[in-house]
C-alpha cells in the first residue's frame, strides 16, 4: 500500500477538544452547590477564583499538555516522567479513588432525577427513605457494570456527547432567561440586592473558608483533555487554546449563572436541600414565570437522568481502564488488572462496584437522604483538591528541573521563578483548601460528629488502599502458588469485615435509618450485602496464578 491509499487520520479540532472537556469542567449543579454554601457572595469568590485559580489552573495544564504533548496518560504520565513509576502509580490511585465518592454522587443524583420524573417533586425522602434510596443506587451501579460489557462503551459516548451537549444548553438558557425575565420587570427574589450582598461579611471563618474546596471541585478537571492531545493535529499549539477556551466559558457560566440564581432564590434564606433539588426549583421556577408551568422542570429532569447516566458509564469505564492498564500493572494484584475478552478490566469494575457501595454505606449512617447527599458532595470538595495537588506537583517540578524536559511549544510564564513561585502558590492553597474541606459544611448539631469522623475516615481509607495494593501484589510474586494470603488470614480478613459492618447496621438501627424496612429484610440485605463482598473480594484477590497476566 503507497502513502496515497493509506487512511487519513481523523484530528480532533481544539474547539471540539474545549467542549468536550468543559462538560467534564462546570455545569449547572457546581453552580447551585457553591450558591448555597455563599449565597450571592459566591459570584465575588468565583471571580476570585477566577483570577486566581482557574486562569492559571488551565494555563498550567496546558503547558505540561504541550511539554508531554506525545503522552497520553494525563497527570498519570506527567507525574511518571517527573518524579517516576512509583509516585507515578500512587499519583494514579489517588486521582483515580478519589474520583468514587463523585461517581456515588452520580449514581445518587440518577436516583434523584427519575424521582422527580416520577413524582413531580423532590420530597425523595417521604417517597424512599434511606434504606431503598441506597438499594437503587446499587442497583443502577451492577446494571452499568452489565451495561460496560454489552455496549463495550460506544453507544455510552455518544449518549455522553448529547446529554453534556445539552446540559450545556439548557444552562445558557437558564441564563437567557434570566435576562429577558429582568428586562421585562420580573421581581429579584433576593433583597437587599445591593453591591454589599456581593461581599462576605466572615471572610477568614473557618466555616466560610471550608466551603472553597468545593469551588476547586466545581473548577478541576480541565487535565482530563490530556488523552486527547495525541488526536490532534498540532496538540502543543492547539490545546493551550482548548484550555484558554475553557477558562474563559467556565467564568461566564459562574458569574451569570450565580447572578441568575439570586433572581429565582432569596439568597439570604435558601432552602435545606437546594443542593440536592436547587437545580429543579430553578426549572420549575423559571418555566412558571414564563407561563410553561413544569414543563422545563421536567425536560431539565430528563437532560439531567441522560447526562448523569452517561456520565457514570465513561466514568466507570475510562478512570478504570485507565489506571488498570496502564501504570497499575506493576503494583496491583494480577487479577484486578485481568481483561476479559472484550478487553475490560472487568475485576477492576467490581472493586470499583464495591468501594462505591462501602462508601454508599458509610454515608447512610446520616439521618436523611439530604445529608448523605450533601456529605458526599462535601467529600468531593476534601478529595478532590487534594488529589489535584499531583498536577501542580508535576509543574512545580518541570519548572524547577526545565533542563530535563522537553521545551513546549506554549509556556506558561516565560520567566523561570515566576512559574515555580505560581506552581508553589497552586500547590500550596489547593491543598490548604481541600484540608479546609474536613470542616462540616453543611451538618447540623445531629450530625456535625459523624460528618466530621467520616471526612476523616474515607480519606485515610484510601490512602490506606493504595499502600496495600502493592503489598498485595509483590506477595503474590514472592508465594509460589500465586497466594496473597493464606486460609487463616483470609478468615480474619472476614470475620473484620463482617464485624464492620454488623456495627455499622446496629448504629443504623440504634438511630432508625432504615425506617422503611423491617427487621427480618433488613438483616436479610446486610447478610446479603457481606456475602457478596467476601465473594467478589476474594475472587480478585485470591491466586494470582489462575488469572490472565498483564505484566
Amino acid at each position: 500500500m503507497n502513502e496515497l491509499d493509506k487512511p487519513q487520520k481523523q484530528y480532533i479540532p481544539w474547539v471540539v477538544v474545549g467542549l468536550m472537556d468543559f462538560v467534564t469542567v462546570i455545569g449547572f449543579d457546581d453552580i447551585i452547590y457553591n450558591f448555597q454554601n455563599q449565597g450571592l457572595v459566591a459570584f465575588t469568590s468565583w471571580i476570585i477564583m477566577t483570577f486566581f485559580y482557574v486562569i492559571p489552573y488551565n494555563l498550567i495544564v496546558a503547558h505540561m499538555g504541550s511539554t508531554f504533548s506525545e503522552h497520553g496518560g494525563g497527570i498519570t504520565s506527567w507525574m511518571r516522567e517527573t518524579n517516576g513509576d512509583t509516585v507515578g502509580y500512587y499519583a494514579a490511585w489517588f486521582y483515580w479513588i478519589t474520583g468514587l465518592p463523585y461517581v456515588v454522587d452520580v449514581a445518587n443524583s440518577v436516583v434523584i432525577s427519575f424521582g422527580w420524573i416520577a413524582n413531580g417533586n423532590g420530597n425523595i425522602q417521604a417517597n424512599l427513605g434511606n434504606a431503598w434510596f441506597g438499594i437503587l443506587t446499587a442497583v443502577i451501579f451492577v446494571i452499568f457494570i452489565w451495561l460496560q460489557h454489552f455496549f463495550k462503551n460506544k453507544s455510552l459516548e455518544i449518549m455522553s456527547t448529547i446529554g453534556g451537549g445539552a446540559m450545556f444548553i439548557m444552562t445558557v438558557l437558564f441564563v437567557v432567561m434570566t435576562f429577558v425575565g429582568l428586562s421585562k420587570g420580573a421581581p429579584i427574589a433576593t433583597r437587599p440586592f445591593d453591591f454589599k450582598a456581593f461581599i462576605p461579611k466572615d471572610f477568614f471563618s473557618l466555616s466560610f473558608l471550608s466551603t472553597f474546596g468545593l469551588f476547586v471541585f466545581a473548577m478541576n478537571g480541565s487535565e482530563l483533555a490530556a488523552p486527547y492531545t495525541k488526536d490532534m493535529r498540532h496538540p502543543a499549539r492547539d490545546f493551550p487554546k482548548a484550555l484558554k477556551m475553557i477558562a474563559i466559558m467556565t467564568m461566564f457560566l459562574t458569574l451569570f449563572g450565580t447572578f441568575s440564581l439570586g433572581v429565582y432564590f432569596n439568597a439570604h434564606h435558601l432552602p435545606n436541600d437546594l443542593k440536592m433539588n436547587g437545580s429543579y426549583y430553578a426549572f420549575q421556577a423559571i418555566g412558571r414565570q414564563f407561563g410553561l408551568g413544569n414543563s422545563l422542570m421536567y425536560l431539565f429532569a430528563v437532560v439531567q437522568g441522560i447526562y448523569m447516566l452517561a456520565q457514570l458509564a465513561v466514568i466507570l469505564d475510562a478512570s478504570t481502564r485507565v489506571f488498570l492498564s496502564d501504570v497499575a500493572k506493576r503494583f496491583m494484584p494480577r487479577q484486578l488488572t485481568k481483561m476479559n475478552e472484550d478487553g475490560l478490566p472487568i475485576n477492576g469494575y467490581w472493586m470499583t462496584t464495591i468501594l462505591c457501595a462501602l462508601i454508599m454505606a458509610l454515608g447512610a449512617l446520616l439521618p436523611k437522604i439530604n445529608d448523605i447527599f450533601n456529605w458526599l458532595l462535601n467529600l468531593n470538595g476534601i478529595v478532590s483538591p487534594l488529589s489535584t495537588c499531583f498536577l501542580f506537583w508535576s509543574y512545580t517540578m518541570v519548572r524547577l528541573h526545565q533542563d530535563r524536559f522537553p521545551t513546549p511549544a506554549y509556556t506558561y510564564l516565560k520567566n523561570r521563578k515566576v512559574g515555580l513561585l505560581v506552581g508553589i502558590w497552586m500547590l500550596g492553597i489547593t491543598f490548604l483548601l481541600g484540608t479546609l474541606g474536613f470542616f462540616p459544611t453543611d451538618a447540623t448539631a445531629e450530625t456535625f460528629a459523624l460528618m466530621l469522623v467520616l471526612n476523616i475516615v474515607v480519606p485515610i481509607g484510601m490512602v490506606a488502599l493504595g499502600v496495600l495494593m502493592p503489598w498485595i501484589a509483590q506477595r503474590q510474586r514472592k508465594a509460589r502458588n500465586g497466594l496473597a494470603f493464606g486460609r487463616t488470614t483470609w478468615l480474619g480478613f472476614t470475620v473484620i469485615i463482617l464485624l464492620g459492618l454488623v456495627s455499622a447496621a446496629t448504629y443504623g438501627m440504634h438511630v432508625n435509618l432504615l425506617n422503611h424496612l423491617n427487621p427480618i429484610l433488613q438483616w436479610s440485605i446486610i447478610f446479603v450485602v457481606d456475602l457478596v463482598i467476601i465473594g467478589v473480594v476474594a475472587k480478585v484477590t485470591a491466586n494470582g496464578r489462575r488469572q490472565i497476566s498483564t505484566d
